[in-house]
């Protein structure tokens, strides 16, 4: 097998990464690696401790994350970090299985796919240093906050504030609005309001540098799956095989449920009736107060059609 580049699989959270991952893995060529940059990950998985949800790790920073994120995607999972945790039955399982996937991903040489939207802020320094291939993830900010909603995920906006570096580089012109959403709780429909303006700003500002990175709106892929998986493929260079035609087919038919009904986990679902079920789980002031705080960055994205 020829190696090739790994693949990042990011965006903001809720907004397909799961899906779109696991589509990609079905490819046999590829392998499967599960949001290392999450604070709870598996130490076996990537022995890197992140403080922050979100972590903003660049070229100054880079030196506890570099070489235990290097193994995570040669597929090297570390027994010695993983056994000390094992306090139950439960996480030995855990550990057997994902001991095994990295072992038989590191014995094909698969193509490590990393699926983390948490990683979205630390895209560019993850493809410069490990020559990634680069998917980027869109959103509707009505879905995204619906989705939000619906699984009651609210956030901690201080991991934001004390991350000098990110609020350097990236989030500064949101500083007003991240100290106060410290100070002062605020709802779930603001919260992710600011979230979903804080990714996508960020979003917009890889397009405008990053021309060989691959930018999808989950609305597209979800209308056509099949259309844009193809060209997904041809981006990454695998062969796009009838094993990998029917998986997606499978995940997004027309029979299946509109939407997920376990959680956060992957499960089949009908993907065309999904796009805009926030639509029946909004009210229209919600909408409304949606639109016009994200309009500013969200016509680049979503026309008025899209609303």
């Amino acid at each position: 097998m020829t190696p090739s580049k790994p693949i990042l699989v990011t965006g903001s959270h809720r907004s397909g990464t799961t899906w779109v991952g696991k589509m990609i893995a079905a490819s046999p060529s590829v392998g499967y690696i599960h949001e290392p940059f999450d604070p709870l990950h598996r130490p076996g998985i990537c022995t890197a401790k992140f403080p922050y949800w979100f972590m903003y790790v660049t070229d100054e920073n880079e030196t506890p994350f570099y070489e235990p994120l290097k193994n995570t995607l040669a597929f090297r999972f570390n027994l010695s970090a993983e056994l000390p945790t094992l306090h139950s039955p439960r996480l030995v399982g855990r550990m057997a299985k994902n001991w095994y996937n990295f072992a038989l991903n590191r014995l094909r040489q698969s193509i490590p796919l990393m699926k983390d939207p948490i990683a979205l802020f630390s895209t560019e320094w993850l493809a410069k240093r490990y020559e990634m291939h680069v998917i980027v993830l869109i959103r509707h900010p009505a879905a995204f906050a619906s989705s939000l909603i619906r699984m009651n995920w609210g956030h901690d906006f201080t991991g934001f504030h004390e991350q000098t570096l990110l609020m350097k580089d990236y989030l500064g012109h949101f500083a007003n609005e991240i100290e106060e959403f410290t100070k002062h709780k605020q709802d779930l429909l603001d919260q992710a309001i600011l979230l979903w303006r804080m990714m996508h700003d960020t979003i917009l500002r890889y397009q405008t540098t990053h021309n060989d990175w691959f930018f999808l709106r989950h609305e597209d892929i979800s209308n056509d799956p099949l259309h844009h998986f193809t060209y997904i493929f041809k981006y990454l260079n695998l062969t796009f095989t009838e094993h990998v035609k029917t998986t997606i087919e499978d995940y997004t038919n027309s029979s299946n449920h509109s939407e997920a009904q376990k959680g956060h986990l992957l499960t089949k679902r009908d993907s065309k009736s999904n796009i805009k079920s926030w639509k029946k789980k909004l009210t229209e002031q919600e909408i409304t107060h949606i639109r016009n705080k994200v309009e500013d960055i969200s016509h680049k994205f979503y026309s008025d059609s899209d609303w």
